[in-house]
Order: structure tokens, then sequence, then C-alpha cells
């Protein structure tokens, strides 16, 4: 029996994504992420679906790469691989991506959950950067992210030691979106995508594009990108039904157009 690396469940407005290598502790073999890639973007194509959570299991989101894939791998092994590459197809989904986190999330699980635009947390929830334990750094965006949310002197402080940071603190410096107990994670996430799924889907897009420019890109670049998709929305179907219901006092009626 082919093992089903992740798991989909559609239920429009919204889908749930799971990580599905247990025993693993979901750690991210490139078999995993081609999975994880090919099932997002064709949810991201599905016009019914209009958000988007990952998660794991209850043990890990995912602990990190699938060492023993990369154990004898060379310098241009790796470079032909270029398996980090790959997260950019992540990157460019245009749907909101939620990350539903229990347990580990550590190296390419913490980059994966840092690469989603919302996290909800368990409260045992774990993140770090360990790579530096075994001789190297993150690799697929930890060292960026980290210093972008969290500022230089505590994303040195993570990759350099490895540390691990509860979802308290994390949550503390800003990284999380919220913590929920354990038991609730799931439920939580898929809320929170019920309730951003139930707005103007556009909106949403363009409004995740500008908020992605602020974070990656510079001041000008991110007022540039504003100030176009917020014209750009005149242009919508929704933006007109937007107005008019809230001159009219009534509930309005999405259609994505």
């Amino acid at each position: 029996m082919v093992e089903h690396l992740v798991l989909v469940r559609r239920e429009p407005p919204i889908a749930v994504v799971t990580l599905n290598r247990p025993k693993a502790l979901n750690a991210l073999s490139i078999a995993m992420k081609r999975a994880l890639e090919d099932e997002v973007e064709a949810l991201d194509r599905d016009d019914a679906v209009r958000a988007i959570v990952i998660t794991g299991s209850e043990r890990a989101f995912a602990a990190g790469a699938d060492i023993a894939e990369m154990a004898e791998m060379s310098a241009v092994d790796m470079l032909k691989r270029d398996a980090e590459r790959s997260w950019q197809r992540l990157r460019a989904v245009r749907k909101p991506l939620i990350a539903a986190v229990r347990g580990y999330a550590l190296g390419g699980g913490c980059e994966l959950a840092m690469l989603c635009d919302m996290i909800v947390a368990g409260e045992s929830a774990q993140f770090g950067q360990p790579e530096v334990m075994i001789g190297l750094i993150p690799g697929a965006g930890g060292t960026q992210f980290l210093t972008r949310a969290l500022g230089k002197w505590r994303a040195m402080e993570l990759v350099l030691t490895g540390r691990r940071v509860d979802a308290g603190l994390m949550d503390a410096l800003g990284l999380l979106t919220r913590v929920v107990a354990d038991d609730g994670v799931l439920l939580e996430a898929e809320r929170l995508a019920q309730e951003v799924a139930a707005m103007p889907p556009l909106a949403v897009q363009l409004g995740k594009e500008a908020v992605q420019r602020a974070f990656l890109g510079t001041l000008d670049e991110g007022l540039a990108l504003e100030r176009k998709n917020f014209y750009l929305l005149f242009a919508s179907a929704d933006r007109t039904e937007g107005m008019r219901s809230f001159l009219e006092k009534r509930q309005p009626r999405w259609s994505g157009k």
C-alpha cells in the first residue's frame, strides 16, 4: 500500500492539509514536501476553497528535515536537489495559509510554520532551529524569517544555540497569531480559516500579498503595492457589493469577482 504522506480534508470554504508521517514525527522528506506542495497548489486553484490549514500530529507539526535522506549527500548533491527552493511554490500560494501547530515545530518544521500567514499553536508546542547541533544552519528561510519577526539579537540566539522555545515565549515575542489549549488547536485554526474565508476573496488575496511585501521588502515597495492593490479592488464586484451592503445596512453577498 502506498503511504499517503499528506492527507487532505475539503470542507468548503476551507480545507485542512495534514502531514502524515507520525512515526517519523513528520520529518520533511523530499517526497512529503512535494506532496504537500502539490496538494496546496491544487487547493489554491479550487475556487470553492478560500483558506487552507496546514497541520501535523499531536506530537509533532514537523520535527525537521529528514536527516537520514541528507546524511550522505555532498554539496553538489544538495545543489542539484535544491529542495529548499521548492518552498517558493508555497510562498506563491494566493490563499491564506494557517499553521495549526502541536508538539514539535523544529528546523524545517519551524520554517514551514513561519512560511504560513498565521500560526495557531498549542500550549505545549516547541519551536526552534536546531541545525547548528548537526553542523548546519537553517536552509529554508529560518535565519531570515526569525530575524524579521523577532529582531537580530533574539534570532541570533536561536540560530547559534539551537535552543527550543515554548509557545508562550514565541507568542510574547510576536511570532504567533495565538496560543490555545493543545486539544483546541485544530478547531481554533479552522475557526480562524472560516472567519477569513467569509471575507471577499479578492480583497483577502491582495491583502495577503501586500502584507507579505511589507514583511519581505522595503517600505517604499510595500506602500506602492498596497496602493496598487487598493485601487485594483475598485474594479471588483465584491467592492461594489461591500459598499452597497454597508449603505443598505444588510449582510454582503460575496461572489469572488
